[in-house]
């Protein structure tokens, strides 16, 4: 709980993540959390075995993909009370340092979302080795975003974030996507409803094994980001849209 007395729930998102996800829970600073628990997209594929002998609570459920798979989390966390929504990738690939800090940053600020950005400094994700198309690609993209967006934070498409289930409740997650596209749409919702974006550093390592988009998903996915921009501002002159209504 944190000083103010909200509740904090950490969300284990877990895909084909076995040969990951002990060493992740070992490195969470779980006596901060008050609900902690996975939320496992690959049903049967043993995670709920580790999940079971490390006393962690793990739900199971058909594939639903990331965005699926999180909204699940984020919805299960809200019926057991949580305040604020620790996103964590169960294949261990943020450095889970920045929980912590995000979570003051959010209680803090009253923001609607707060990220962890590989991009404080602007080189370490190269460090982190970040293949550099990805790298120039993310740089790119967030820019556009941040001036579309109005908001200042340096990076828009880290998988390492909080969630303010108080903001939640102004969004319709059954109009989200299921796919990645989830995690960018969320923003530009959260910016539609007026929330603030909030920002801590995160460091991401790239060598280790993990789960990432790939770049025929990549170059999709970012041509959607357009198509999402195109829409909030068409809902600012009061266009109404599956997204903006």
């Amino acid at each position: 709980m944190t000083k103010q007395g909200k509740k904090v729930a950490g969300v284990i998102i877990a895909y084909k993540a076995v040969a990951q996800i002990e060493a992740l829970y070992n490195n969470i600073p779980k006596d901060y959390f008050d609900i902690l628990f996975i939320s496992n997209d690959t049903a049967g594929d043993g995670t709920k075995e580790i999940a079971d002998r490390l006393g962690v609570p793990c739900f199971e459920h058909p594939r639903l993909n990331y965005g699926g798979n999180i909204k699940y989390g984020i919805q299960k966390a809200a019926e057991m009370g949580a305040d604020y929504v620790v996103e964590i990738h169960g294949d261990n690939q943020y450095d889970t340092s920045f929980i912590i800090p995000a979570v003051e940053e959010m209680e803090k600020n009253g923001h609607g979302l707060v990220f962890g950005s590989r991009f404080i400094p602007i080189i370490q994700p190269l460090k982190d080795k970040m293949p550099l198309p990805r790298y120039l690609a993310n740089i790119g993209l967030s820019v556009i975003d941040r001036i579309v967006l109005g908001t200042r934070v340096s990076e828009l498409h880290s998988g390492a974030r909080v969630y303010n289930v108080a903001a939640m409740k102004d969004i319709d997650l059954s109009r989200t996507a299921n796919d990645y596209l989830f995690s960018f749409e969320i923003i530009a919702q959260m910016r539609h409803h007026k929330y603030t974006l909030g920002v801590v550093p995160v460091r991401c390592y790239y060598a280790y094994d993990h789960h990432s988009i790939n770049y025929k998903q990549s170059t999709k996915y970012a041509f959607q980001t357009f198509g999402i921009l195109f829409w909030y501002i068409l809902a600012k002159f009061g266009v109404k849209s599956k997204l903006f209504h």
